[in-house]
């Protein structure tokens, strides 16, 4: 589970920025909204929370940052050559902010471990790198690294408590590799669970990154996943009763590596194509849809439940950004609530998204206070995070309005001419 995410200087997001799902002491909707974690240091954690804002506030620059320290963790000591480059952006709109490293951290909760891990980087190399592993309330440093001015070295520092060959790990990491990322792939059992956590346990869609469609059509084609699909999508107010999947073998041509020769040849064989096929039932009849007949939402829908009715029975966290598009607000709402109802999200998941739905802040028992986040830029073009909470909303305060009038900031501003010719 998801504690804390810290970036620093990457993209609009210039100074510091927190976004926290530890939950607040209001009792509001405790028992569905929040998850007991069982850590004193940490006694509830929020199963969703929103992040609102206007166009270019910056809120998908958050979560595209999130994702970039993802993939760093994930393929900088595999995919990442040898003197390749990043392709990290700090802020750009100063001098001094250009200039600057880059930095992020996470604090996620695993197996009743809090795991607190982050580096710094520039476009050519790791700058810094730290894990602190809190198996007590005192922190255990796993390791730290930095890099010394001076020998223009990197210099370790490491603790009893990691155990394995920690000095073939750091000779083996290179300048731009994380040293996570290279003992993991050195076979380091006590750093696997948090390598895997960002691999297997943070999951991101937004432009770059798509759910892929095969999760639901593989759920499909088993009889009680297919059913919780159409349950799920019935709740959505979607009258589809059954979906079909026709499966058929095509011509096709397969990409295969040739180990002896070391080259890739391309083989024509068959695949398997799928065929979906919609029944929709009504008081007046029914009909069956391809799905070429059926509306974005809906596909988008289907497409989101496979994986999302998967997450619901992992600990794992799900990052989506804008996930009102193509999305009616009521399917918004009922995806929402799925992660609020301990008897469905049995896993422990939880639920990120950014939004320009406003009607959501309104909607009965679907949002506390404290899952309220707010992004907007200052003069200076900076993108600033808040929590509604900042703000000390009343609580029967018509959100919705306050919001839309500017009281919390996040809305963009229009001008009175905007798109008049004279």
């Amino acid at each position: 589970m998801l504690i804390e995410f810290r970036v620093k200087n990457f993209r609009s997001l210039r100074d510091e920025q927190v976004l926290s799902l530890v939950a607040s002491k209001d009792k509001a909707l405790q028992n569905t909204h929040t998850l007991n974690t069982s850590v004193n240091a940490v006694p509830s954690l929020l199963r969703c929370a929103v992040v609102y804002g206007a166009n270019a506030s910056g809120k998908s620059n958050l979560i595209k940052a999130l994702q970039y320290m993802r993939d760093v963790v994930v393929e900088s000591a595999t995919a990442i050559q040898p003197g390749q480059p990043y392709g990290v952006q700090a802020f750009r709109l100063d001098p001094e902010s250009a200039a600057q490293p880059s930095e992020f951290e996470v604090t996620f909760l695993l197996d009743g471990v809090r795991y607190q891990y982050g580096f710094s980087m520039n476009t050519k190399r790791i700058l810094s790198e730290h894990l602190l592993v809190y198996k007590a309330f005192k922190p255990q440093r796993w390791f730290e690294r930095y890099l010394d001015a001076d020998t223009g070295k990197d210099v370790y520092e490491f603790s009893s408590s990691l155990k394995g060959p920690k000095t073939v790990w750091e000779g083996a990491t290179r300048p731009n590799a994380l040293f996570l990322s290279m003992a993991v792939q050195l076979n380091s059992e006590l750093l696997r669970p948090v390598f895997d956590w960002f691999t297997n346990q943070l999951v991101i869609v937004n432009e770059l990154s798509r759910l892929n469609p095969q999760v639901s059509i593989q759920k499909l084609q088993q009889a009680e996943n297919r059913r919780a699909i159409c349950n799920f999508l019935s709740a959505a107010d979607i009258s589809i009763a059954d979906i079909d999947v026709v499966t058929r073998k095509v011509p096709g041509q397969a990409l295969h590596f040739d180990l002896a020769a070391g080259k890739t040849e391309v083989r024509t064989e068959e695949v398997e194509e799928h065929q979906l096929r919609f029944h929709h039932v009504t008081e007046k009849g029914d009909a069956v849809f391809e799905i070429g007949d059926e509306s974005s939402g809906t596909r988008n829908l289907l497409f989101l439940s496979g994986p999302v009715l998967d997450i619901l029975t992992k600990d794992i966290t799900l990052v989506i950004d804008e996930l009102d598009t193509s999305l009616h607000t009521l399917l918004v709402r009922e995806l929402v609530n799925l992660f609020h109802t301990p008897e469905v999200n049995t896993g422990g998941a939880q639920l990120i998204f950014s939004t320009h739905d406003t009607s959501l802040l309104d909607a009965p028992d679907l949002l506390r206070r404290d899952q309220i986040w707010l992004v907007e830029k200052d003069r200076d073009q900076a993108s600033q995070l808040v929590a509604l909470v900042e703000f000390s909303p009343r609580k029967n305060e018509a959100l919705e309005r306050g919001y839309l009038m500017g009281r919390y900031g996040g809305v963009p501003f229009i001008n009175s001419a905007f798109g008049l010719k004279h």
